[in-house]
């Protein structure tokens, strides 16, 4: 699909200077750039770019002055960074856009849906489900029984929503997720094995969110394993059952959450933590990368190691730990100061 920069110009409220015909069909960094391409300068270190760059249109500062001849068409805004940014969305929606149902995929009987859904082949939604409005299914989903699922919710291809659960309005669900399924439960016996604990309960998905690819919510052994408003989960993460995380957490990548663990409203969870289960994290607290929990942590703390510790704590002790080597050799050359002493005596 073509633009042209006088298009382009008015979905960004912005001021032409050049060839306001000049078409683009594609994204590309300043450094990048080619003929038929957009693209963008808001940083001062790339402004030598601008000179040499092949990309037919540029979004600019509007204060910004040239200080050679410049090729390509600008588009002058007040801030190009963001008006890039708006483009970018305005270009994956299109992209993005889908609908009508592809053959085959399969859609009970009980099951509704909304207005202007896309279901992708191979999809199968299941008895009383329930599809909002505006919902795109991509190829190879499983919906289960009873689902519920929101106006304007994205779910990408090779996901699984298991029976029961609920999840909100304008949602990502990317590839490779499984929702729903059963949490970790098991009782050992008398003969050494373990019984399984069935899982009844569900996993509530509340409005906003988003979740990486290969991402795993366990349901609830009783009740729900609770993901609140506008949490963004990154790909490869394990959330166990019964865990709430609070509204706007983020979580990087390979996080591991155990069950009935409670984790409060704008945390931010670095990649590869690892938490143990029926413990309480407080409100906008950080825990650093590769960090191992193994307590409750109140509001407001910054937290890294493993066992994990106030971060200031953290940095202090990593600093005699690298002194280790030279500590080691003082203390062996004052006991053998110490030695020959007494040796003299």
């Amino acid at each position: 699909m073509k633009f042209t920069a006088k298009q382009i110009s008015e979905i960004l409220n912005g001021e032409v200077y050049g060839n306001p015909n000049e078409e683009v069909s594609k994204l590309s960094k300043i450094e990048e750039g080619e003929k038929g391409s957009l693209t963008f300068l808001s940083n001062p270190k790339y402004n030598s770019w601008l000179y040499t760059t092949d990309a037919s249109v540029v979004i600019i500062d509007q204060k910004f002055q040239p200080e050679k001849e410049v090729s390509s068409t600008m588009i002058r805004v007040e801030d190009p960074y963001m008006a890039f940014t708006k483009l970018l969305e305005f270009y994956n929606n299109i992209q993005l856009h889908k609908s009508g149902v592809e053959e085959p995929s399969f859609i009970h009987s009980s099951a509704t849906c909304g207005e202007e859904i896309y279901l992708g082949a191979f999809s199968y939604i299941s008895e009383n489900a329930k599809i909002g409005n505006h919902v795109k299914i991509y190829p190879n989903v499983f919906i289960g029984d009873n689902v519920v699922i929101g106006d304007h919710t994205t779910i990408f291809a090779g996901a699984k929503i298991y029976s029961e659960t609920e999840i909100g309005n304008n949602c990502t669900i990317h590839s490779g997720c499984i929702i729903g399924s059963d949490g970790f439960g098991f009782a050992p016996d008398k003969n050494g094995g373990y019984n399984k604990i069935p899982q009844i309960g569900n996993v509530i998905i509340e409005d906003f969110v988003d979740i990486g690819s290969g991402t795993t919510i366990d349901r609830a052994t009783l009740g729900s394993t609770i993901i609140r408003f506008g949490v963004k989960l990154d790909n490869q993460i394990h959330v166990a059952h019964n865990v709430e995380i609070g509204a706007h957490t983020v979580i990087a990548a390979q996080t591991g959450i155990a069950g009935s663990t409670k984790i409060g409203s704008e945390c931010k969870i670095g990649g590869q933590v690892g938490i143990v289960g029926h413990i309480t994290i407080g409100n906008k607290v950080r825990i650093q990368a590769q960090s191992g929990i193994g307590k409750s942590i109140p509001d407001g703390e910054i937290v890294q190691g493993s066992p994990a510790m106030p971060y200031n704590d953290f940095n202090k002790s990593y600093v005699h730990f690298r002194n280790l080597p030279k500590l080691c050799s003082r203390l062996d050359d004052l006991e053998k100061k110490i030695g020959d002493n007494q040796n003299k005596k």
